[in-house]
């Protein structure tokens, strides 16, 4: 696999291709970027002057279809909700495996089911990455069993949650102990708090379902990082899992680990060994 599509120029696709330029053993063959049109140029300027070294060749595109056209092997959706109901179904149609960064837009039903028949249509893959998460091996291995009891617990800084439901709740700015601000399903999650609940929607995939996985969203001004736990308790096997995962530089609701969960996918298709 060495032609790569990207959806979306945010801030996890850039961290994305800073680590591709570095980390790959050789050159993609060929990338696509797809962008929204008022964006094609400016994108093209950051790639010629900052990762003009990743691929072969690449193309700044604006459409679906000429990403298709560009015939690439694995497709990677960093776009958020929305481009997962525009695009993603209509890849995997065409046969194109497809990562699925916005795994909370998974928490609309009719959403999850055009996924899993467009990826049976066209013979491909919805890959889920674990993010900002750990130990969902494990979780998946349990659900094989079933009977799983699986509560998820969020906390970030305030400024994490601005432009959130929970700015009209609370004065975030003013805050001054730990605060829960959402306490429910994994589902009701994902659909309220949809660029902060991919964990949650992570979790729940791999284990219990979304409304059968507890959920509680926190806001703490002593939190320095993003934190994400979850405890399991199964017939086979108990167990907690918790992370303090740094955010971007440049988005507090997204973990760093978030970009090298994908570059892992993508490795995983590129070498001999996956793990």
């Amino acid at each position: 696999m060495t032609r790569l599509g990207i959806i979306g120029f945010g801030n996890i696709s850039i961290s994305l291709a800073g680590l591709l330029q570095t980390q790959l053993e050789r050159q993609l063959e060929h990338l696509t970027i797809v962008c929204r049109p008022e964006y094609s140029s400016q994108i093209k300027q950051i790639m010629k002057e900052e990762y003009n070294d990743i691929a072969s060749e690449y193309c700044i595109a604006t459409s679906i279809e000429a990403l298709i056209n560009n015939k690439p092997n694995l497709v990677v959706e960093c776009a958020g909700h929305d481009a997962v109901f525009e695009h993603v179904p209509q890849i995997l149609s065409a046969g194109i495996d497809t990562v699925v960064v916005s795994i909370g837009a998974l928490s609309d039903v009719a959403l999850a089911d055009s996924l899993y028949n467009s990826a049976r249509k066209g013979n491909s893959k919805l890959l889920l990455p674990s993010g900002a998460i750990g130990g969902i091996d494990l979780l998946a291995s349990l659900q094989q069993y079933g009977e799983l009891d699986v509560s998820y617990r969020g906390i970030k800084p305030p400024a994490a949650w601005s432009g959130t439901p929970a700015s009209s709740l609370f004065d975030l700015d003013q805050l001054s102990k730990e605060t829960v601000i959402f306490r429910g399903t994994a589902r009701e999650a994902a659909n309220t708090y949809p660029k902060n609940a991919n964990v949650a929607a992570t979790i729940a995939l791999a284990g219990a379902g979304f409304d059968k996985t507890k959920a509680e969203l926190v806001a703490d001004p002593k939190a320095i990082a993003n934190i994400h736990e979850y405890t399991v308790n199964s017939p086979l096997a108990s167990y907690t899992f918790r992370v303090e995962a740094k955010p971007l530089k440049d988005s507090t609701k997204t973990s760093a680990t978030t970009a090298y969960s994908v570059l892992r996918e993508i490795k995983n298709c590129i070498g001999p060994i996956v793990i």
